[in-house]
């Protein structure tokens, strides 16, 4: 049975769990880690703490928050991605979750008392079953009027006593400034992993901002474009061009990123990727990547078909050589991307596969690189704007 916390708190430990969070949490990267240790000093300074929860927003691509979960014991607290449909789904609907959103300040439940006089929600069922007697909920504001969530429960007889609360309270201030730097750092990366990818991104954030700033990379490029896209604009609805768009960037996308390669850039219906060569089996890993993505592209068409549209089709050019990679742009706009004849070179041969009638082109310079383990079409040598002399191509049918 649990002792009263008057024997067991004092304010020397209150303002200890404080000034840790404020000032010895600096080094730790991570929420999670940060709030997992909070919970295990909160019990060391006897506030009987036995489960807890942060809910962030992060405005990810594909996830709406997160929701990291502690419960006594855990070495490591949980975290749960939670996507954009959640507000929909019973599990959000009526929870405490649903009314801090709503503008509530504090989300207090007595776990000890009859069911039918609380609120009628599955996670108070779920809280009584693993002997839980009080829960509490409360906003955690950061700036700009951004609203997260941090929960307490306990199983102590009677629940959370007045001193217990009064520190909690005394905590959510400093664990909003804490949370809000760690949040704001994982948004700052996964917005640049999001926009250029995140190799580029690291070099970003790790100061590689200065215009003209980069370095040479021997890498194997890939340029990528979708076929009669005027035509698909003008015949299908917005929604229905915008759900192509992102369906057909899925299907090259993944397995460019499965297998090590790295988008730098989306244009329009094209994309721009590279496999750096200090990755010895770049150039097959970039072929391996092709394969898989024609395989969706056949299954995306026989729906297609289905539906009574017609196919799609693409075109990819692939060249391997040294490229300059970093900032280039205006004074106060700036791109992180790829330049060089190497790019020229594949961009050129991704227009010849229209003219070959060839889905993929390759350099002979690539083509040497996988020769040995790919079946590969000679297609003979081709005048390629821009270049003085002809390019001996390969094509790949996957």
């Amino acid at each position: 049975m649990s002792s009263p916390s008057i024997n067991l708190f004092s304010a020397s430990s209150d303002n200890d769990v404080v000034h840790w969070l404020a000032n010895d949490t600096r080094d730790e990267r991570f929420i999670d880690n940060i709030f997992a240790e909070l919970c295990v000093r909160l019990q060391r300074a006897g506030i009987p703490v036995k489960r807890a929860s942060l809910h962030v927003l992060t405005y990810h691509p594909q996830w709406l928050g997160a929701r990291i979960i502690w419960v006594d014991g855990m070495r490591e607290a949980e975290v749960d991605r939670v996507d954009y449909d959640v507000r929909g789904r019973s599990e959000y609907i009526g929870s405490p979750a649903n009314e801090i959103h709503d503008g509530a300040t504090q989300v207090r439940e007595n776990l000890e008392r009859n069911p039918a006089l609380g609120r009628k929600h599955a996670v108070y069922g779920e809280m009584r079953a693993n002997g839980l007697t009080d829960y509490v909920a409360w906003p955690l504001y950061h700036t700009l009027g951004k609203r997260h969530i941090v929960t307490f429960a306990t199983d102590r007889s009677g629940g959370f006593d007045d001193a217990h609360m009064v520190s909690l309270l005394k905590l959510l201030p400093i664990l909003a400034l804490v949370s809000e730097i760690r949040i704001k750092n994982r948004l700052a990366r996964t917005l640049l992993e999001t926009y250029v990818g995140p190799h580029a991104g690291e070099l970003i954030l790790a100061g590689a901002t200065r215009r003209g700033s980069g370095t040479t990379v021997r890498a194997a490029i890939m340029i990528c474009d979708l076929r009669d896209f005027t035509r698909i604009s003008d015949n299908w609805t917005r929604d229905e061009v915008i759900d192509l768009l992102n369906a057909y960037f899925d299907m090259m996308s993944e397995p460019i990123a499965r297998h090590g390669g790295e988008i730098l850039k989306f244009i329009g219906d094209g994309l721009l990727a590279i496999f750096p060569l200090s990755q010895p089996s770049a150039c097959a890993n970039l072929l391996r990547a092709v394969a898989e993505a024609r395989q969706a592209m056949i299954a995306m068409n026989e729906k297609n078909s289905e539906a009574g549209r017609e196919p799609l089709n693409y075109g990819i050019g692939v060249h391997v050589g040294d490229v300059m990679y970093g900032n280039i742009g205006s004074r106060t706009r700036l791109d992180f991307t790829v330049i060089g004849p190497a790019v020229n070179l594949a961009s050129r041969l991704e227009s010849l596969t229209k003219q070959l009638g060839k889905q993929v082109l390759l350099s002979r310079a690539f083509a040497d690189f996988v020769r040995s383990d790919f079946d590969l079409e000679h297609v003979g040598e081709h005048r390629v704007r821009g270049f003085g002399h002809p390019i001996e191509l390969f094509a790949y049918h996957g």
